[in-house]
């Protein structure tokens, strides 16, 4: 059954042992930090600040951090099973994997996943219409950090022109009690919002902020979905049941009915305040940026709220797991679009966007640039620094058959492609100037004489399959002695 909230979700992971309840008085100020960097690193529990220094509401930290308890999270297998279920759904071939989500976004089955609009929920047990956000334990994760910042809101706004709604994650400087940062990165759609509510001369929008929601809810608010996809579906289609969702007190938004925190308000389209730095994702400090402004008028909290937050820095961190469960449930519907490609692996070591390993099956000459171009123009993909793309008998996610794959199929001064001026993450601090900066390929691919290349490709070293199937016949025998 699925997890009605993020409660439900808790009760499963300590029957899983998968949560340690700390009852030690710990301060959210770096010390939950240095704990659970600790504890992420090790692969350890899921973790339960029942005593925070200064506050009497418990705070979850590294909920999502193994692949075990993302898979326990999204209550799958093996996390290709939701792409594969979307791919099932369709039943097309699209000429453009956008197309293809647009496609599948409005497929009868999955339309039947919409969010259930309901009178009331938890979130709305207390109503504080003079809200302070000081009240709840919000971090602060690493010590050069500007201040405290909610690093796992669920932020709600409305398309002006489609009226859908959309849920993005973007972290949020606690500026004062009723004030934080709203860190929309461009290519965020949240951003996008903001953009088009300026362009039609408003002066504010509307934003509603979840914290503490059910996991799929979670996930979906940070899902590359294509733009007009609506992320309170998606999280149905995984839940296997419609959201429930509830009008909020003072905007024209809704919210997750069960959500433990909801924080309702607005940001001027012309009001910006310093943001930052913040130990981010990359393992560096992001330095301070101008950012609008979300001004909060009206908070709704469950009874008892449990604050939920995740810790980011230098990978590996909770996040690699929300990473990793991306990658896996979008390759099936990658290979709808491009059946070439045959695995992908987003390294969590290089921040997911600055690196993309792709093995392919290859049909003919120059088909790895093909491949690293199709990369480059799909979706949220299209942030990647570089691409390798490797042939289908090196596994993508074994680094010591990427690294032999590389330094023996490829040819610096023949294989590689390099992009100036492309779009980047604005996370990238390598690029000379923000959001835009170089891009690499490297085709590691073994060469056709159709490409250019002349000699003939050497076979590589294998055993046969008679004498491999001899020695598997004793092997555990052998085993048993030789390790």
């Amino acid at each position: 059954m699925p997890y009605e909230d993020l409660r439900e979700f808790i009760d499963r992971l300590e029957e899983e042992n998968e949560l340690a309840r700390i009852k030690h008085e710990v301060s959210p100020i770096l010390e939950m930090t240095e704990i659970a960097d600790r504890v992420v690193k090790m692969g350890g529990k899921a973790l339960l600040f029942e005593n925070p220094k200064g506050y009497s509401i418990p705070v979850l930290l590294n909920a999502f951090g193994t692949e075990r308890r993302m898979k326990l999270a999204l209550e799958v297998e093996r996390f290709e099973e939701i792409g594969e279920k979307l791919v099932r759904l369709a039943n097309l071939k699209p000429s453009s994997i956008l197309d293809g989500l647009k496609s599948i976004g409005a497929i009868k089955d999955l339309v039947s996943f919409l969010p259930k609009k309901v009178r009331s929920g938890a979130c709305k047990e207390v109503i504080d219409e003079k809200p302070n956000l000081l009240k709840f334990p919000i971090l602060k994760c690493w010590p050069k950090d500007a201040g405290r910042f909610i690093t796992f809101p669920v932020v709600i706004t409305r398309d002006p022109e489609s009226g859908e709604l959309n849920a993005g994650m973007y972290r949020m400087q606690v500026f004062d009690e009723k004030t934080t940062g709203m860190h929309w990165q461009i290519h965020k759609h949240g951003a996008l919002h903001y953009k088009k509510m300026k362009e039609l001369g408003k002066d504010k929008i509307e934003v509603a902020v979840a914290i503490g929601v059910d996991p799929a809810t979670l996930y979906s608010a940070t899902a590359p979905l294509p733009e007009g996809m609506s992320e309170f579906m998606f999280a149905g289609f995984i839940r296997g049941k419609r959201l429930k969702m509830v009008e909020c007190e003072t905007v024209d938004l809704e919210v997750p009915a069960n959500a433990e925190i909801v924080l309702e308000g607005y940001v001027k389209l012309d009001e910006f305040r310093m943001e930052g730095p913040f130990g981010d994702h990359t393992g560096y400090y992001t330095p301070p940026e101008p950012y609008p402004v979300f001004r909060v008028e009206c908070v709704t909290h469950r009874e008892n709220p449990i604050y939920h937050a995740t810790i980011v820095g230098k990978p590996p961190m909770e996040d690699a797991w929300l990473g990793k469960a991306t990658e896996r449930i979008f390759l099936p519907i990658l290979r709808m679009i491009h059946p070439e490609i045959v695995d992908i692996n987003l390294p969590v070591e290089a921040g997911f966007h600055n690196l993309a390993i792709v093995s392919i099956k290859k049909r003919y000459p120059g088909h790895a640039k093909k491949v690293m171009f199709s990369i480059w123009g799909t979706g949220m993909l299209s942030l990647t620094k570089i691409v390798i793309v490797v042939d289908d008998d090196v596994n993508v996610h074994n680094m010591k058959e990427v690294l032999w794959a590389v330094t023996s199929r490829f040819d610096p001064s023949k294989d590689v492609v390099i992009i100036p001026d492309s779009p980047l993450d604005s996370l990238d601090h390598s690029s000379y100037k923000p959001n835009l900066g170089g891009k690499l390929g490297i085709d590691a691919t073994k060469k056709w004489k159709e490409e250019g290349y002349e000699r003939e490709w050497p076979e590589v070293v294998e055993m046969s399959e008679d004498v491999k199937r001899k020695i598997d016949s004793i092997w555990d025998e052998l085993s048993r002695i030789v390790f």
